[in-house]
């Protein structure tokens, strides 16, 4: 089996985009069911155990707020 490179994206969505994923990410985890995202042409299955957690950042006056989940894939 052919070994996935690490990857690092990112990309800016529309703010009806951005809501559209949100809410679908919020009904699969009330759900409690997995949740899948095309991202830069590959398809990402997140498992409904997957970890969550928001992360705050600031540096030379920007802030950043991330959301985050994170699974180990099945190999």
């Amino acid at each position: 089996m052919a070994r996935r490179r690490a990857r690092d994206l990112e990309r800016t969505y529309s703010p009806r985009q951005f809501a559209a994923k949100l809410r679908r990410l919020a009904t699969a985890v009330e759900r409690k069911r997995p949740f899948t995202i095309r991202v830069a042409g590959e398809t990402l299955r997140i498992p409904s155990d997957a970890a969550f957690n928001v992360e705050h950042e600031r540096a030379r006056g920007v802030d950043e707020l991330e959301f985050q989940l994170r699974w180990r894939r099945k190999r």
